[in-house]
């Protein structure tokens, strides 16, 4: 018997595996995070690697996506980097035993995935690695402030994306100071010179995005 249901999804795929020299220690790292991202935000579909350097699972809002990506991709940075579609519908589960599943909400994700994919030939695009597809409110604005977060995040060198990771864990400075081996009062020196801490806000208001009463629509 299948079910349907409103999630969103998130597929996510690491860029250039091939070329990574300690494959096993990336797909290790990879699982971590993965492993840590569910705990942290608890998704309906737990996020799981399907098939090489693949990996996809299901959100309750459209906004817990958004943030899972981005803290997946903290946490790869910098051994690997990793671009991601996501979008909000219609799944079904055609076979629960074997989470097997199919629906409009996994087919836009693989299209907005192909998109991010075409966003890095384009110099204009080159730093977006995050697409959102869906028929929610203002989809494209959505998109406009991952796509910025996208490009504040490839100016920052990795210490820097470091804390912003501790930020959006709710770290204080002082243990992000631990964790970055620097002192704290650096730490708050980086944040205001390189917005760090606005990053980590906006990234609070992504999150909160809801669109759980418009499916998306291939």
């Amino acid at each position: 018997m299948t079910s349907t249901s409103l999630v969103a999804t998130l597929i996510g795929d690491v860029i250039g595996s091939r070329s990574v020299a300690d494959r096993p220690a990336l797909h290790e790292r990879l699982t971590r995070q993965l492993d840590l991202v569910n705990e942290q935000l608890s998704p309906v579909e737990p996020l799981a690697i399907t098939v090489g350097d693949e990996f996809q699972g299901a959100f309750g809002t459209i906004g817990a996506a958004i943030d899972a990506a981005l803290r997946i991709r903290l946490g790869l940075l910098p051994l690997a980097d990793l671009r991601c579609g996501l979008a909000w519908g219609e799944v079904t589960i055609l076979d629960a035993a074997r989470r097997t599943q199919d629906g409009p909400a996994w087919w836009a994700a693989r299209e907005a995935i192909g998109a991010a994919k075409e966003a890095e030939t384009d110099r204009v695009t080159a730093a977006v690695r995050t697409v959102v597809a869906g028929a929610g409110p203002g989809p494209d604005a959505v998109n406009a402030a991952v796509a910025f977060r996208d490009l504040l995040l490839d100016d920052l060198d990795d210490r820097s994306r470091a804390i912003v990771a501790g930020l959006l864990e709710g770290r204080t400075k002082a243990e992000i100071a631990e964790r970055v081996a620097i002192s704290p009062s650096a730490v708050s020196q980086r944040a205001a010179r390189h917005g760090l801490d606005l990053i980590a806000r906006a990234e609070a208001r992504l999150a909160a995005t809801d669109w759980r009463d418009r499916p998306s629509r291939p």
